[in-house]
């Protein structure tokens, strides 16, 4: 910009020396003194305006240079956010969900715990991006009155076939333990997840091929019980994890398949310590293991599911087996060694009566709720059936008793969810629970039915 400036004031002084000079003669006389001054003066006046000028240009560009270095703030669907002025190298969000939630049950000697209403999960989530390359989130939960780190963990992505996360996280396994809290279908996850293991601390390789096509994770974490969640460890063995999940029609024109997924998951450790109590839908224990019953060695498990949604329609499958050993350990040594084979499985179907595109991470409602305007928002229909056994030699070897543990559980579920904009989402569930054994004399356990309300707010 500077050079213009000076090419601009060579100009205009040749263009003053040309205006001013007279045309040439061999006779012409010398100018008079007064016509030299009048040049100088123009020359000066014409070298001042350029000046000016210059000095303008460079204020506006030093403007627009600090404006460009400045930090961006916005909000939108995603939440609050700062990020830097090349959107890119660092960001910071500021999201989170609350869910509000009410719980009845009809009249039954299985249920301990009473009708009440509750914070059933409370999480406010940090989340973003160091150096364009590193990604964290941290997220607590202060629901049902107590205080849990639910998530924090770093995550390296210079390349996304090849990405690095380490911390505290969901490990790699149900695909329903893996969809958020706020994404659900249902209000409570189905009868697989008392099994399923959720949140560990540990490392993971992972990857995504073609925005979803392929994903697989590669994961070694502390361990933990079916079901269950750590913040540490108890022994020296760790829990191989892998999965793969793929949506091989995803960029095919077969639209009917377009949002078909099937995946495998699998697990390998050692267990240590007190086996995990099953809970029902309605968290409600309905299977424990003897007091002095101890894990005491390899455990694995293995789980294949999918997901389809086309269109309105969505429907999530899952099957699951967690087989582990265990010693019953007495005043005078153990018992041998048992291996218990206990496995779960569900299916569930839903259908978005409004029209929106079912999907796993939840519906998008295409109008909010207004009634002034005639807009209702988004109302979904879902059913679900799912199913447990616990190994039968448990209770043959005296891991477990009849007359307190249930060995078979059956669970129906129906729900409507009312999407009142993206934010916004009120829920209501029933399930019914039929169980095989597990009340005293070893009759079977009374059947347990709830009935589930849930408002969530989710920015």
């Amino acid at each position: 910009m500077r050079n213009a400036y000076r090419d601009v004031l060579a100009a205009c002084v040749g263009l003053g020396l040309l205006c001013a000079r007279p045309p040439a003669s061999a006779a012409s006389p010398t100018p008079p003194e007064d016509e030299n001054q009048a040049l100088r003066e123009r020359v000066e006046s014409l070298e001042q305006t350029v000046s000016l000028l210059q000095r303008q240009q460079e204020a506006r560009d030093e403007a627009e240079a600090g404006k460009a270095g400045q930090p961006l703030f916005g909000a939108g669907p995603d939440g609050f956010f700062i990020q830097s002025a090349d959107k890119k190298s660092f960001k910071i969000r500021f999201r989170g969900y609350v869910q509000a939630q009410g719980q009845f049950f009809v009249a039954g000697d299985s249920v301990t715990s009473p009708n009440q209403f509750l914070m059933r999960r409370v999480r406010p989530i940090v989340e973003g991006t160091v150096a364009e390359f590193i990604d964290f989130k941290i997220m607590p939960d202060f629901g049902l009155g107590t205080t849990v780190l639910q998530d924090a963990y770093l995550n390296a992505h210079y390349s996304l076939l090849a990405q690095t996360q380490i911390g505290k996280f969901k490990q790699p396994f149900g695909i329903e333990r893996l969809q958020s809290g706020a994404s659900l279908t249902f209000i409570e996850r189905g009868v697989p997840n008392t099994i399923v293991p959720n949140r560990d601390i540990g490392v993971q390789l992972w990857g995504n091929w073609r925005e979803g096509l392929l994903t697989y994770q590669l994961a070694a974490f502390n361990g933990v019980n079916d079901g269950g969640s750590t913040d540490g460890d108890n022994n020296d063995g760790k829990d191989a994890v892998a999965r793969v999940f793929v949506q091989p029609f995803q960029d095919t024109t077969w639209t009917p398949l377009a949002g078909f997924g099937i995946g495998l998951a699998g697990s390998l450790g050692k267990a240590n310590g007190s086996p995990a109590a099953y809970k029902t839908v309605g968290q409600q224990t309905f299977f424990t293991y003897a007091s002095n019953v101890q894990q005491s060695g390899q455990r694995w498990r293995i789980s294949p599911q999918l997901y389809w949604n086309w269109g309105p329609f969505g429907l999530l499958g899952e099957w699951l087996q967690s087989s582990t050993q265990l010693r019953i350990k007495r005043a005078g040594g153990s018992t041998p060694d048992l291996r218990a084979d206990n496995s779960a499985w569900q299916l569930q179907a839903s259908y978005v009566l409004t029209g929106e595109s079912a999907s796993y991470y939840g519906v998008v409602p295409r109008t909010s709720f207004v009634p002034s305007k005639g807009t209702w928002g988004a109302f979904e229909l879902a059913g679900r059936y799912g199913e447990l056994d616990v190994d039968n030699d448990v209770f043959h070897e005296g891991f477990a008793s009849l007359s307190s543990s249930a060995r078979h559980e059956r669970s129906y579920g129906l729900d409507f969810n009312w999407y009142l904009n993206r934010f916004l989402k009120w829920q209501f569930e029933f399930d019914q629970t039929f169980f095989d054994r597990g009340a005293r004399n070893g009759n079977d356990r009374p059947t347990e039915s709830v009935f589930m309300t849930q408002f969530q707010v989710s920015y």
